[in-house]
């Protein structure tokens, strides 16, 4: 009965003083009086389901309580087949991300492989294609339609903005390296090539992907305590985000395009800050360097741009 007595003692502190711990399980868990006060005084067992009920009813992590080291109990979202299950996907993201943060003390780290898709939830040309591209490579029955067909709910963009207005609020810290814009090139290149994305809209989302990096740029020229970007050269990133808060760090570790695994492991969680903490060690704060280094770092992403507009467009000239 060690870990039942441990719980328990987990719930004591989480439950009102004021009310009876027997009456308050036995309402949780819809179970009579008296076999409330059995489970309490050990002489019977929760079950899984009633353990994993009290759990979620009073934010208890049975990660933190029962996993040794080298176990961690996870989370994880929701897998994508449909745009329902997309539009599903951003609301428990949304509502997740608001609740981990609704304090202001919170402080979010992204480990920026790709561009953060934060920046994509501005009801823009690109918000549409990341969409499509999603469900395209998360989903290989999705019937292949042309971008140009492609429809949106739109309470889609109705949570993606909600999205980013938390993400706009929040001390973000992300760290970029210079492969960080390829994912989104290749992506428009790609579907340019295979006929589903025309000639305009490749373009068109090329100069959107100039005033992302242009609005980076923007926000790292003026002083601005909510965001700091960080260029490192030393490392691969792989898209990982860490939200801390006055009471736990909370991790997000990504294992496909869009799903993550997510965990507040005391222990996890503490190696991947001090890991974000290394990373920001040994890169450029760009918002604290000199005009120089930031002109460095986005000319670089502009003309990388510019290369595959470049690349796109010849194509057309060489049919004529």
């Amino acid at each position: 009965m060690k870990h039942q007595e441990s719980f328990l003692k987990a719930i004591r502190q989480k439950a009102p003083k004021s009310v009876s711990l027997i009456e308050e399980i036995a309402g949780i868990l819809e179970i009579k009086y008296d076999a409330s006060h059995r489970r309490i005084s050990g002489k019977s067992k929760f079950s899984i389901d009633e353990t994993i009920k009290l759990a979620e009813h009073f934010n208890i992590s049975l990660d933190n309580l029962f996993s040794n080291k080298e176990k961690v109990v996870i989370e994880k979202t929701i897998e994508i087949e449909n745009l329902k299950d997309m539009l599903h996907y951003f609301k428990s993201s949304s509502e997740n991300i608001e609740a981990l943060i609704k304090n202001k003390t919170a402080t979010l780290f992204y480990s920026a492989k790709d561009i953060p898709l934060f920046y994509f939830m501005d009801g823009t040309i690109l918000s549409k294609f990341k969409a499509f591209v999603w469900l395209n490579l998360l989903n290989s029955n999705q019937k292949k339609v042309a971008f140009e067909n492609f429809v949106i709910d739109e309470s889609f963009t109705e949570y993606m903005q909600k999205l980013k207005e938390i993400y706009e609020n929040t001390p973000v810290n992300e760290v970029w390296n210079d492969t960080t814009i390829n994912s989104s090139l290749q992506q428009i290149l790609y579907f340019y090539e295979a006929g589903l994305l025309n000639l305009k809209s490749a373009n068109a989302l090329c100069l959107d992907l100039k005033r992302i990096i242009s609005l980076i740029k923007e926000k790292c020229s003026k002083p601005n305590n909510q965001f700091s970007i960080y260029y490192n050269e030393l490392i691969l990133l792989n898209n990982n985000m860490l939200i801390e808060t006055e009471e736990k760090l909370t991790m997000f570790v990504p294992y496909t395009l869009l799903g993550y695994f997510i965990t507040d492991n005391k222990e996890s969680c503490k190696n991947v800050h001090q890991f974000f903490k290394q990373q920001i060690t040994n890169s450029i704060p760009l918002g604290q360097s000199g005009i120089k280094e930031q002109n460095l770092f986005f000319n670089r992403a502009i003309r990388k741009i510019d290369y595959y507009l470049e690349k796109i467009n010849s194509q057309v000239d060489l049919l004529f």
